[in-house]
């Protein structure tokens, strides 16, 4: 479903996630950036300690955790408005710690735990580029089994 997804981004866009810690962010975000065209994306590891971590692909990844992130406070000196408007598609984990300082529009994925090894996730377009894109996506999803 990532890399389904990443084949549709381009520069300027903003993914954010939501979901408990174990519910699958950072392994949708390895294949959001497979579909951005990062090579080896599949060692992408989430950058905890870092806060962002920055893949050449055919654009620009940058695949930023908010972990360790407390509040909104914290976070608003970082300079995420840089990647927000940046070249590149921008994949924030743990979006729900800075609710305000995300962009207006955006595409928001949301995964809840159904059982031990299966996950929900629900996709909710901001704005008329990301509902274009989640139409474009659902016919594709369907086909891939998703609904």
């Amino acid at each position: 479903m990532g890399k389904s997804i990443g084949k549709r981004l381009r520069e300027g866009d903003v993914i954010a996630l939501f979901g408990e810690l174990g519910t699958g962010k950072t392994q949708l975000i390895k294949g959001l950036a497979s579909g951005v065209g990062v090579k080896r994306a599949s060692y992408l590891t989430s950058p905890s300690f870092v806060l962002v971590n920055e893949y050449a692909g055919k654009i620009p990844f940058y695949h930023i955790d908010l972990y360790r992130i407390k509040d909104e406070r914290e976070a608003e000196g970082l300079g995420l408005e840089e990647y927000f408007q940046g070249k590149g598609v921008t994949a924030i984990e743990w979006a729900d710690k800075i609710p305000s300082l995300l962009p207006v529009e955006l595409l928001s994925i949301f995964l809840y735990y159904t059982g031990k090894q299966t996950r929900s996730i629900e996709l909710v377009a901001k704005g008329e580029r990301y509902e274009e894109l989640l139409n474009t996506l659902r016919s594709e999803l369907r086909v891939l089994g998703f609904e």
